[in-house]
């Protein structure tokens, strides 16, 4: 079964990929976004999370289902919360037989996550407050 989570602790990168890990695993894929600094001209000074939990949580579910029932294992844990910059805001790690289905899946759970699941930042820069995705 899949680990999904919101998290208002940081995240220990370590301890998720170790999840993931298991003999009939040949491939493993995470990816780990971070607080950035700058995103083009903007100067990023913190981010505060923010989610609809018991949605987040049933759509993140959701999106691991079908991954998992191919035989794969899934973790994908988001901070919440205030975030200050290189602090870890999510992973997502899929951990699959052959690495060119883990790296899909893993690719395709980030991307759908920041399209879909209703976790939203709030972003505290040099300049104003924004909210983005």
């Amino acid at each position: 079964m899949a680990m999904i989570k919101l998290s208002a602790t940081p995240l220990d990168v370590n301890a998720l990929y170790q999840v993931l890990k298991a003999p009939e695993y040949g491939g493993i894929v995470t990816f780990v976004g971070t607080v950035r600094q700058w995103t083009g001209p903007i100067e990023t000074q913190s981010i505060d999370y923010s989610a609809y939990a018991e949605m987040a949580i049933s759509q993140l579910n959701k999106l691991a289902a079908p991954i998992e029932a191919k035989g794969a294992r899934v973790v994908i844990v988001h901070r919440i919360g205030h975030l200050d910059l290189m602090d870890e805001a999510v992973f997502v790690g899929v951990a699959a037989a052959h690495r060119a289905e883990a790296f899909e899946w893993c690719q395709y759970l980030i991307d759908t996550l920041k399209k879909e699941v209703p976790i939203w930042k709030k972003e505290f820069d040099t300049d104003k407050v924004r909210w983005g995705d």
